[in-house]
């Protein structure tokens, strides 16, 4: 049975390959875990570019000034993978995938109504707001609302506003339940909707869209089978059961609610920090109350 998980780090947990170089470091008092594939390989899975591994427990244990810094960490993280991102009148498209109504899938649309949107503003009030970088945000929705692939949206709203950066969240599926909702995926590779939970949908990446593509993605459920054949793995016993799960089952905390609601305010308050590094977290506080 194939193990399903969206993040690198597993995928290099379970298959290590050479050609990749992985390093740890610590980020605004987090773990950060960075990955860089550096030619194609099938066993991975992955194309070639950087993954970010950022774990934010101690924004989950609720730790002295964890929100502020976790959120500098993600800008800190989104800087290093787009270093040329140096045209600050260049529009940037911040894309919330995923199914509002759907908690474990809301990660992209509620972390949306946490960015700035400033394109309006910049192109009608240049002089007031020329500190800020003109961002335009969406939340495109899922097919089965609205009929309309979530690529072709996005292709025609880039078509339209041209901007020089996509950056696109999403929710994701991981390996091990220690990792639900306490890591933070960031890419330079461009991301594929849906392929977390096996439904996997037109690709978001620099060559489809013509657009760099930043990604970002919280873990927030677990595969059934991929939880149970680990827990058989390491048990060194095998289970017939396994063999029922030919529909996917997904496995997510108790608390999910709460905790995607946290993981999308501090991604939407990083790509802010990211996006316009003269605010801090009372300013964007302020801007979006």
């Amino acid at each position: 049975m194939a193990i399903r998980t969206d993040l690198a780090l597993e995928l290099l947990e379970q298959q290590p390959a050479e050609d990749v170089i992985q390093q740890e470091k610590m980020l605004e008092g987090f773990p950060l875990h960075q990955v860089t594939i550096h030619r194609e390989n099938t066993r991975i899975g992955k194309p070639p570019g950087n993954y970010y591994t950022l774990s934010i427990d101690g924004l989950l244990h609720r730790e002295t000034d964890s929100f502020p810094r976790a959120c500098h960490a993600v800008a800190k993280s989104l800087e290093q993978l787009v270093p040329q991102l140096q045209d600050t009148h260049s529009t940037v498209l911040v894309i919330g995938l995923g199914n509002r109504a759907v908690t474990p899938d809301a990660i992209g649309p509620l972390c949306c109504q946490n960015v700035l949107a400033t394109r309006h503003l910049v192109e009608r009030s240049p002089a007031q707001f020329r500190a800020f970088r003109p961002v335009a945000v969406l939340a495109p929705g899922v097919l089965g609302m609205t009929g309309v692939e979530t690529g072709e949206i996005v292709m025609g709203v880039i078509q339209r506003i041209q901007p020089g950066l996509v950056i696109a969240v999403d929710a994701l599926a991981a390996r091990r339940l220690s990792r639900l909702m306490r890591t933070i995926q960031m890419t330079d590779t461009g991301i594929v909707p849906g392929s977390g939970v096996g439904n996997a949908r037109a690709a978001l990446t620099e060559k489809e869209l013509g657009v760099p593509v930043l990604a970002i993605g919280v873990p927030t459920v677990v595969d059934g089978a991929t939880l149970a054949e680990d827990i058989m793995e390491q048990s060194g016993t095998s289970c017939e059961a396994l063999d029922d799960l030919h529909t996917p089952v997904l496995v997510t905390t108790r608390d999910v609610d709460q905790q995607v609601a946290d993981a999308a305010r501090v991604i939407g308050y990083g790509i802010n920090l990211f996006l316009h590094p003269t605010l801090d977290i009372t300013d964007i506080d302020l801007f979006l109350s």
